[in-house]
């Protein structure tokens, strides 16, 4: 089951059992940001919100957002996936001015949104892809406008965050009946810090909150962000001088490796899925670039003889021109293996009938232009084949590869 209906699963039978007891947090005198009262900052970490737009991220039982409406003046709109959590919400304070509950997907619901002038999410935003969810808070969002995230650091059981943009098995307790399956991204602040910034934020601050008692295992994060502001409008033109201009166009290769098992693939530390590759080395050849890359990242030898390139991909990325060069390796020596300091690892063979959905977009396009009928879906690109090139091995290579893999 994918991640977002197994989490989608458990909230809406939390609410249910919510529902059910007529359980309802009561309105609190100062936002908190964890379970713990008095801990931490309030409200004041959002700026002054007195007729702002506010986005409540999982809203839950709305008690945080009529906070914000009756005390500090906001017009809060909050955004709700499960339908019980909604209802509890809507059935206490569907009257509150300033106040308006949504159902429905976040990342869905912000497409065709005004953006907000804030939004905040406690404890809920680790229970979404961050890769699925900063674009669009991003774009969710005014230039400027701050994001203030409550997260946990460490989880029930004590265990600390993680260094991989992965999700992990936790649990929703509940007092009465078994706890409830779900899945959350729990990372170190450094991450959710990388992960920002790569998103178009700018982190402020970010602190590590504990219990009171100090013997409880929970420790929160609470990252304090704000929206980059738009770029400035480029000039049409620029004044000359006698240094050439800067490079504007990032080149690169992309390794088809494909085996009995499947397409090699490995996991990048930011989350997608992606071939072996990278960028292309002053006076190197696309097939030097396509052998080195595959050595250094997976383990794997193979020889310049052993590539055949298959054409030439064009896009843009954020204003940089990207060529990728995409190739076969026919041959290759050794098993794929996570080698030390390289930014992918975890490599596994993928049949071509079950490739994954979470594919870094350059190795989508690679692919599916190798193989046009593959179902993949990502942004255009322009490929211009290669007219010589051949992406059949020869009976040699063939041999050397099955002599090679033993």
């Amino acid at each position: 089951m994918p991640v977002d209906d197994i989490n989608a699963h458990a909230w809406n039978i939390y609410g249910q059992r919510q529902l059910a007891h007529a359980c309802l947090p009561p309105v609190p005198d100062q936002l908190s940001w964890t379970p713990w009262a008095g801990v931490g900052p309030g409200a004041e970490v959002l700026g002054d919100l007195a007729g702002r737009r506010v986005l409540d991220i999982g809203s839950g039982a709305g008690h945080h957002a009529v906070h914000l409406a009756r005390a500090h003046g906001a017009r809060v709109t909050g955004i709700e996936l499960s339908p019980t959590q909604h209802q509890r919400a809507t059935s206490a304070y569907a009257d509150i001015p300033s106040v308006e509950f949504v159902q429905g997907d976040v990342a869905e619901y912000l497409i065709g949104a005004e953006p907000f002038d804030a939004a905040y999410a406690i404890g809920t935003l680790a229970f979404l892809d961050p890769h699925r969810a900063l674009p669009v808070l991003r774009d969710g969002l005014r230039p400027g406008a701050p994001l203030i995230l409550s997260l946990l650091h460490t989880d029930l059981h004590g265990h600390g965050p993680s260094t991989e943009v992965v999700p992990r098995e936790q649990e929703i307790l509940l007092r009465d009946d078994p706890p409830l399956p779900t899945l959350m991204w729990i990372l170190t602040p450094g991450l959710w810090e990388e992960l920002l910034t790569d998103y178009g934020f700018r982190v402020e601050a970010s602190e590590l909150l504990s219990p009171p008692e100090g013997n409880a295992p929970i420790i929160q994060q609470l990252i304090r962000a704000r929206r980059r502001p738009n770029p400035p409008p480029r000039a049409s033109s620029r004044p000359r001088g006698p240094r050439p201009p800067a490079a504007h166009a990032a080149v690169g290769v992309g390794a088809i490796v494909h085996g009995e098992q499947g397409i090699l693939l490995g996991r990048h530390r930011h989350g997608t899925l992606e071939l072996p590759g990278g960028t292309v080395e002053a006076g190197e050849s696309f097939e030097g670039a396509v052998v080195r890359e595959l050595g250094e990242e997976s383990g794997l030898i193979a020889r310049p003889a052993d590539v055949t390139l298959v054409g030439t991909l064009v896009d843009h990325v954020e204003g940089v021109l990207r060529v990728t060069v995409g190739a076969i390796v026919h041959a290759w020596r050794g098993q794929p293996a996570t080698q030390p300091d390289e930014s992918v690892g975890d490599w596994a063979w993928y049949p071509l009938d079950r490739l994954p959905d979470d594919l870094f977009v350059c190795s989508a396009q690679i692919l599916t232009a190798w193989r046009p009928g593959l179902p993949i879906d990502h942004s255009p690109a322009h490929f211009t084949p290669f007219a010589a090139a051949d992406v059949r091995a020869s009976a040699s290579q063939v041999a050397w590869r099955t002599v090679a893999d033993g």
